[in-house]
């Protein structure tokens, strides 16, 4: 198994930044991918940004692809997404996953470990 905590959410105003973090702990090494999904009050859950292990290949959404940014900090088995010029349209719960590919964009169904999510509210 897998542990994911995050941290880091909290209540911003539009413009704003944030750093979102998440600790990996347990069997990390069954999982090549971290990344971040996130969901809206009355939307589905979408894919927000992947990483490699070895940050060599990323993935974006592409309405964030220009704002946020993801990054690894293997010896911390730490993986943070920060986000700049925050949106209302950004505000949602933040969950941390751990995957076995880099394409969980398209398919989600490769993300094996959840986190319990980390709520960022944008006020306009």
């Amino acid at each position: 198994q897998v542990q994911l905590v995050e941290s880091g959410g909290s209540v911003v105003q539009a413009g704003a930044s944030l750093r979102l973090s998440c600790t990996a702990s347990g069997r990390t090494w069954r999982t090549t991918v971290m990344g971040w999904f996130r969901q809206a009050p009355g939307k589905e859950r979408e894919f927000v940004a992947a990483t490699t292990w070895s940050g060599d290949l990323t993935d974006y959404l592409d309405e964030v692809k220009d704002r946020f940014t993801i990054a690894v900090d293997n010896p911390k088995n730490t993986v943070y997404l920060q986000m700049n010029n925050l949106k209302p349209e950004d505000t949602g719960l933040y969950y941390c996953v751990a995957a076995s590919s880099i394409t969980i964009q398209r398919r989600p169904d490769d993300v094996h470990y959840w986190g319990q999510g980390t709520q960022v509210t944008v006020s306009a």
